[in-house]
């Protein structure tokens, strides 16, 4: 689908809900909270299940609160960018189909940087972007959709941009909805066969490494990790150190070719994230990131 992730966030729940329908969203970060603020605003009955965002997911919590409350839909995030937090999706899926509802989950920042079977997690709607581990264009926004979430959207009949019902069968008549964006298909495509080429065991490993030299390099340099629970392969989340000014250290880190991304709501200005995802996931572009931020802290600190 045309437009950047977000396309196919709202285009997958507003084809599976209708007003009143019941979501349980599993909320520890940002976006698990923005999709039960989604869900809300089509007028769904929301049900959240809370977390600290400093910490994981309890699954026993959540599979209970699916039985008690049996939704149509349950919303999840397996990780949670802004925090770096990948959470665990063990037995939610299976309990949500053995209660008759839908699962959909984000893996926009982590789809093929982590190992993830959609078929056994019980994923009915797995929503990717390729701006992040495939290194693509941010221009398209894509799904896994299984059976039964094809019932539902056949039964909804959602019509707009965003709808998924145009979508099924598509690849079999060779014929999209509309005009695509045809270079970013090209970009992708292309995005996908290296990674297939590199082999994705190896690509996970890559991965796991490239975040652990980040975590031991920060470690030594004092900056203490937002989210010590379960860290992602893709991004890791620093507290901005005591008397470093966010605006100050982004500024100064830009000056010398570097980007790192800030955080947002309570967290800004506190927390900044540091991707190790795609053609950066590498022990060596970690090091040589991490070189610029020691030296960039240790300027900040000898002028205070």
């Amino acid at each position: 689908m045309s437009g950047e992730a977000m396309v196919v966030l709202w285009g997958a729940i507003k084809s599976v809900l209708k007003p009143n329908d019941k979501v349980v969203s599993v909320c520890n970060g940002l976006y698990g909270d923005g999709f039960a603020e989604m869900a809300q605003m089509l007028g769904a009955n929301v049900v959240k299940v809370e977390f600290p965002w400093t910490s994981r997911v309890d699954n026993d919590r959540v599979i209970e609160v699916i039985r008690t409350e049996q939704p149509k839909l349950v919303t999840m995030v397996h990780c949670e960018t802004p925090t770096g937090c990948l959470n665990d999706l063990t037995g939610i899926g299976l309990a949500t189909r053995e209660n008759n509802g839908l699962f959909l989950v984000d893996f926009v920042s982590s789809g093929a940087g982590v190992e993830l079977n959609v078929d056994e997690e019980c994923i009915d709607l797995g929503l990717l972007g390729p701006q992040k581990v495939l290194s693509a264009p941010p221009a398209l926004g894509f799904a896994s959709v299984s059976e039964r979430a094809w019932d539902v959207i056949s039964t909804v009949s959602y019509v707009g941009y965003d709808a998924f019902g145009p979508f099924k069968g598509a690849k079999r008549g060779k014929l999209l909805p509309y005009t695509h964006n045809w270079h970013a298909i090209a970009a992708t495509r292309r995005a996908v066969d290296d990674l297939i080429r590199e082999g994705l065991p190896k690509v996970y490993a890559r991965h796991v490494e490239a975040r652990d030299a980040c975590l031991a390099r920060a470690a030594k340099m004092g900056l203490q990790r937002y989210h010590k629970d379960c860290p992602s392969p893709t991004v890791s989340a620093f507290w901005v150190p005591d008397g470093v000014d966010w605006k100050q250290l982004d500024g100064a880190l830009r000056e010398e070719g570097m980007a790192v991304g800030g955080c947002y709501c309570h967290l800004s200005e506190k927390v900044f994230r540091i991707g190790h995802m795609g053609n950066q996931a590498s022990v060596e572009a970690v090091h040589a990131a991490m070189d610029v931020l020691e030296r960039v802290l240790e300027t900040s600190r000898n002028q205070q």
